[in-house]
């Protein structure tokens, strides 16, 4: 039986984000294309953010799962353009993170450019509902969090702390 994009993604689904075990590369986003070229398996990828340690770690557990599916020659290329953003996150990946005690990052819905992109117009960051209680009463403490990728916040009516993932 050939391989097929949707069963490398099924093959991909294995490899977690060691950042955020619950989730894997393919919920997170940052695989951008399967392809096959001259009987070679390439899978294209895009950091989270610039500087992202977990980023080679990632690249090493797909070419090691890869290869344990017969996949022996896969090659992994990051793609840097466009910037990876929260938006590429699937929706089961959001709701993975909820599940775990970190708030899911609001959706950022890029306009494909401009000046609204590069400042924000906004007055005020949208409210960030507490993954405990479903509550928006919440506040933050610290844009930094566990990792550089999540921020932390408190929920005022069931007295939580949790991470929220920031948006990108």
């Amino acid at each position: 039986m050939a391989a097929t994009r949707e069963s490398i993604l099924g093959i991909l689904s294995d490899v977690k984000d060691p950042e955020l075990p619950m989730i894997d590369v393919v919920e997170l986003g940052i695989v951008r294309d399967v392809s096959f070229d001259d009987g070679h398996l390439t899978i294209d990828i895009t950091p989270t953010y610039s500087g992202c340690p977990a980023m080679q770690v990632i690249e090493q557990e797909i070419v090691a799962t890869l290869a344990s599916h017969g996949f022996a020659d896969a090659r992994v290329r990051m793609v840097y353009s466009p910037a990876w953003t929260t938006d590429w996150m699937s929706e089961a990946g959001r709701e993975k993170l909820r599940a775990h005690g970190i708030a899911p990052p609001h959706l950022v819905e890029h306009s494909g450019g401009g000046i609204a992109e590069l400042v924000s117009l906004r007055r005020a960051k949208p409210t960030t509902e507490c993954p405990f209680c479903g509550s928006s009463n919440t506040t933050e403490k610290s844009e930094f969090g566990s990792t550089a990728c999540k921020s932390i916040h408190f929920c005022n009516s069931c007295h939580q702390p949790f991470d929220h993932f920031k948006s990108f």
